[in-house]
């Protein structure tokens, strides 16, 4: 089996080369894009937030939540 890239131009090429995968002539693979990976979330937003003490963050929940009621 060979394994080849190309590019699409124009959708009548996807058609015909869906057509060939149908015939089981050719087998068609996405390639991975960036958002099929797996995203390390704390090295992304380390350091985002400030640090605060735990009884600031306390009552910010607490008015947050009592804002529902």
């Amino acid at each position: 089996m060979q394994t080849i890239t190309i590019d699409i131009i124009n959708q009548n090429a996807l058609r015909l080369l869906q057509d060939l995968e149908l015939l089981q002539l050719i087998r068609l693979r996405k390639e991975k894009t960036q958002s099929d990976t797996v995203v390390n979330w704390a090295t992304k937003y380390k350091g985002a937030m400030t640090k605060e003490p735990l009884t600031d963050i306390d009552n910010q929940l607490n008015e947050l939540r009592n804002g529902w009621e």
